[in-house]
């Protein structure tokens, strides 16, 4: 009895250490806008972003159990050549060019701009990181503290205008231009901008070590207590994304060309909780951006020094990343989402592929060949996306692009990445026997 108790409470606490490491506070903006896209097809849209910000990062946790304690791990399958740059690619994303710069962004569009209206923006950069700068070189027990009281406050202020707004909707749920299938599409490419599938292969070892802590040392017991705690963590972060999109469904928000997210997710709480409400979840927002930018940068500085051996210092790689977020943090939070769209719609296929073939087939395919193939195939046939998205006179390929099987789902990658994977075993495997 006392065994089974152990195990769901260390269940219950990797599942709500899970929620905090996905549940970000600059992630907030997105689903209003979702629902606001999608309106009556509100719920085609959720099952989108479900699978990319919800399912898929639980997925990037369970494959790093499955194979180690670290990303690294796949090295036994996957060039450690290509993870390493894969990892210092996800490290730049989830640090100075898009997540760092877009917290300073929302806590100036979110939690100055109501109290502050005229307020310098650049001024405020500067400010912003200043103290992330001080704060992540000193690394200060502070900003545990402030997180530790400041996440609970948020929810709870979450959870008031999730709850108050489906009781006592709006408005009524709209209608648009969106039918369901370009809502599920536009819900699931929208998921990417959490970065959480990203941040769930580089992060995933401080879970897994919280499990291997409590006693569950075998991977089999590593992957049981991760699964289960995924459970607790999905329908978490289901009902917080779930609400908020149903929020911006019945928002009443005039749908225009350039819906800005953050004046989106400001006019719901404004409508829903009042002034008031609107300062405490502006003010709760803020100081939560600003923790997690700390938390970033200082993860960032710990990554460089490691990965130049120690050419470069901790607190140079802080410097480095904090000057790089000053700068990009004076975008608009919209103008960030829209250069960081590029770089996920390459990116993200490639650790779902990485994702999925080491969760389906590690155990019974072990040809490195296998895999490589794989990820090179889906590498192309997003790169022939974004030539696309840029312009690049190539018409024969983008032709070609969207005659693929599911492209209208964006995951044309899916079926030419799967043939090269089962074309290269089967070639290895008729060599090795010959």
């Amino acid at each position: 009895m006392d065994n089974n108790k152990n195990k769901w409470l260390t269940i219950t606490t990797v599942g709500f250490a899970l929620f905090a490491m996905f549940f970000g506070a600059g992630n907030l903006i997105l689903p209003p806008f979702i629902g606001l896209q999608a309106g009556e097809h509100w719920g085609s849209a959720l099952l989108g972003f479900f699978i990319t910000a919800i399912i898929a990062p639980f997925l990037g946790v369970l494959m790093v159990a499955k194979v180690g304690t670290h990303f690294t791990d796949l090295s036994k399958n996957i060039s450690s050549v290509l993870i390493k740059l894969l990892t210092l690619v996800i490290i730049l994303c989830i640090g100075p060019l898009i997540a760092i710069p877009r917290t300073g962004a929302t806590t100036f569009e979110v939690g100055i701009v109501p109290l502050l209206p005229n307020f310098s923006k650049v001024v405020f950069s500067l400010l912003f990181f200043g103290v992330v700068l001080v704060l992540s070189i000193s690394k200060a027990k502070i900003v545990a503290i402030i997180g530790r009281f400041l996440t609970p406050f948020l929810l709870f202020v979450l959870l008031l205008l999730i709850i108050l707004g489906v009781v006592m909707p709006v408005e009524e749920v709209h209608t648009t231009a969106l039918m369901a299938k370009g809502s599920f599409v536009m819900g699931f490419t929208e998921g990417y901008q959490t970065m959480d599938v990203l941040a769930s292969v580089i992060f995933a070892g401080i879970v897994i070590g919280a499990v291997i802590n409590s006693g569950y040392k075998s991977a089999e017991e590593r992957s049981h207590i991760t699964l289960w705690a995924g459970v607790v963590s999905t329908l978490c972060l289901l009902f917080i994304y779930g609400g908020l999109i149903y929020l911006g469904a019945t928002s009443g928000y005039a749908l225009e060309e350039k819906v800005q997210r953050t004046e989106l997710l400001l006019h719901i709480s404004h409508s829903v909780l009042g002034h008031w409400g609107t300062m405490a979840i502006a003010v709760a927002i803020g100081f939560a951006c600003l923790t997690t930018a700390i938390a970033l940068t200082s993860a960032v500085g710990d990554f460089l020094e490691e990965y130049s051996r120690g050419r470069i210092s901790y607190k140079v790689g802080v410097v480095l990343c904090t000057v790089v977020s000053v700068v990009l943090s004076n975008n608009s939070v919209d103008a960030i989402i829209d250069y960081a769209e590029l770089i996920l719609l390459f990116l993200y296929p490639i650790v779902f592929t990485i994702i999925l073939y080491e969760l389906i087939f590690s155990n019974f395919v072990r040809y490195r060949t296998a895999y490589m193939v794989s990820i090179a195939v889906t590498a192309v046939v997003s790169g022939i996306g974004i030539a696309e998205q840029l312009g690049l006179p190539l018409g024969a390929l983008y032709e070609f692009r969207r005659w693929l099987p599911l492209s209208e789902y964006q995951l044309e990658w899916v079926l030419p990445s799967l043939m090269g994977f089962v074309i290269t075993t089967i070639l290895r495997r008729l060599t090795i026997k010959n």
